[in-house]
């Protein structure tokens, strides 16, 4: 009840903003998942600058709105953002803004969604949730002008989970791609891994050991299970001695794994930028995540660790796929098949490269200028 007053209250102040014009070069960024360097709207956000076109751009993160609790930003974010927001000429967005369930926006203003996932594995949206949360994101993303993805066959997936009409959505590819495959380039050409040896002098990680990233998936039942951090304590003991580990977790669960001092570990949890520990990584493990999305454009080994696979698919979200033969590389559903995969090297590139061609029909580096292009153009 207290979201539903906040988000009626924002869009008040929105429709009263509504009487003064909307400019032009005013963007509005929604960065309520991620406000790091390497997200979709912030690398959109620095091409346009580039441009020196005079645009403005405003912002509103995931810290703004937990700050909100704090009474001192109740004013910024009930009353300046709205003013900001409809005063922009484009949104461009990485989640769904609930307060715009209660309003819609000016006509010919552009509302971008960008999406924080370069693709997906498991359901999501309107296809998995339900009661109020469902109505309210459907009503939402009726402001969607613009729903960027990577291939038509994602379009057609993104147009039913949004609840929008095909004809809004852009299979231009994504930000995200062009800036994992400058870093790519960069290495190429220079013969230096400057990601990697950022990660390993931050974290100081023994130059010697190859870096396995663990980056299991959100699940919904994170905050009353242990199953995660029992294992990454399986996975830490096992460990190869020419190795490290490194964890992308949820930070309730990386908050527990801190406290259990465990050796050759290291916690990436809170590293804004994701993409340097992509490029860092010598093998990915995950299970559900859609970091896999952009780990395989660096075509380096994947392992998908689903020990509760049966449980995911029965009782959490499920999946578009039938998870086994769609995912690139071994499933394995115990930490020591886990470590088996690794000392045997038992990867499965091919099948990696097959997975490419099929969910980036763009890999050019030009995503990031065809979306500008498309939301500039009259």
């Amino acid at each position: 009840m207290v979201k539903t007053v906040g988000y009626i209250l924002f869009a008040l102040v929105y429709y009263i903003c509504r009487l003064f014009p909307v400019q032009n070069r005013r963007v509005f960024c929604i960065m309520t998942h991620d406000d790091g360097a390497c997200s979709n709207v912030r690398l959109i956000e620095k091409e346009m600058e580039k441009l020196n076109k005079g645009f403005r751009f405003d912002r509103v993160t995931k810290r703004d709105v937990e700050a909100v609790k704090n009474l001192s930003h109740v004013l910024n974010f009930f009353f300046i953002k709205p003013y900001q927001l409809a005063r922009a000429k484009i949104i461009l967005m990485d989640n769904v803004f609930l307060p715009m369930a209660y309003f819609r926006v000016k006509k010919n203003v552009k509302v971008v969604q960008l999406w924080h996932g370069t693709g997906t594995i498991k359901k999501f949206g309107q296809d998995v949730n339900t009661g109020r949360l469902k109505v309210l994101e459907a009503r939402a993303n009726r402001n969607i002008t613009h729903l960027i993805v990577n291939n038509k066959s994602t379009a057609k997936l993104y147009s039913k989970v949004f609840g929008v009409g095909i004809d809004r959505v852009y299979p231009t590819g994504l930000p995200k791609t062009d800036d994992i495959l400058y870093r790519l380039w960069k290495t190429e050409r220079s013969g230096v891994n400057s990601d990697k040896s950022y990660i390993y002098d931050k974290y100081n990680i023994p130059p010697d050991r190859k870096l396995i990233l663990y980056a299991p998936t959100f699940r919904d039942d994170n905050l009353s299970s242990d199953m995660t951090l029992y294992q990454v304590k399986e996975l830490a003991e096992q460990l190869p001695k020419d190795f490290a580990l490194g964890l992308r977790l949820h930070p309730y669960v990386a908050r527990l794994a801190a406290k259990s001092d465990l050796k050759n570990v290291y916690d990436f949890s809170y590293e804004k930028d994701l993409h340097s520990l992509i490029m860092a990584a010598d093998v990915l493990v995950t299970d559900y995540s859609s970091i896999i999305f952009e780990y395989c454009i660096t075509q380096k080994p994947m392992i998908f660790f689903a020990y509760d696979l049966e449980k995911f698919s029965d009782k959490g979200r499920g999946f578009y796929e039938d998870y086994k033969s769609y995912v690139p590389g071994p499933v394995a559903e115990t930490a020591p098949e886990v470590i088996d995969i690794i000392r045997e090297e038992k990867y499965q590139i091919d099948k990696i490269r097959k997975f490419n061609a099929e969910n980036f029909p763009y890999l050019d580096g030009m995503a990031t200028k065809r979306i500008i292009k498309l939301i500039l153009d009259k």
